[in-house]
């Protein structure tokens, strides 16, 4: 991997033009939107993805306990990380947007009711989306918690590409539902995590996107 030199990295900083208060409302309002739909399509065909979303998701079916509440209580232990690398404005941001996924997500049951969903297609456009609602929040100086910020910080710290980090962390996440998901389920659920850190690794990069 071909790092950026200092200084074409200074030049790519002098250049950067930084997002309105507007901008990044409404970013983190796309992000909401799209991340709990895909969440909720994976959901729906009682599949998991990687992250603190795929965890919570494999503990509720473990438990019975609600989604909405296992991610943000799974999410709070990273949001130490958070505020000690990337400070209180940040993790603030990523808090209230992982609170907002939860409710959201919580709401589609009654605003999309949905049965009958195919399993692969739930899994394949539910990581989609919840790939392009993380990059999205990305670009807007937040992120939804747990391996997310592990991720940034590495790829801060280290030059590691956030979504090749988040792929390694999805892969552990995903063999454990092997516990509780049935194998094929876990297959097409190790599909779609792939997919999720592919938009990732291929989107989010240092020098790529300037704004």
């Amino acid at each position: 991997m071909r790092a950026v030199s200092e200084p074409y990295a200074d030049s790519l900083e002098s250049i950067r033009i930084p997002h309105t208060w507007v901008e990044d409302a409404l970013g983190y309002v796309t992000s909401i939107v799209v991340t709990s739909l895909g969440l909720y399509l994976i959901q729906s065909v009682g599949a998991v993805t990687g992250g603190t979303a795929g965890l919570s998701l494999l503990v509720s079916y473990w438990t019975g306990l609600p989604f909405e509440v296992l991610f943000v209580l799974v999410n709070l232990p990273f949001f130490g990380l958070a505020l000690s690398k990337k400070g209180l404005g940040f993790t603030v941001r990523s808090l209230g947007c992982v609170i907002a996924v939860s409710a959201m997500t919580h709401g589609l049951g009654d605003l999309l009711p949905l049965e009958g969903l195919d399993t692969v297609y739930g899994v394949v456009a539910g990581n989609l989306l919840v790939g392009l609602g993380l990059l999205v929040i990305f670009r807007h100086g937040a992120s939804m918690g747990g391996f997310n910020v592990l991720a940034l910080v590495l790829q801060e710290r280290l030059n590691l590409r956030a979504g090749y980090v988040q792929m390694g962390l999805d892969v552990a996440v995903v063999l454990l539902a092997l516990a509780v998901v049935a194998p094929v389920t876990v297959l097409l659920s190790a599909v779609g995590a792939i997919v999720l850190n592919i938009i990732l690794a291929f989107n989010h990069r240092p020098g790529r996107y300037l704004a």
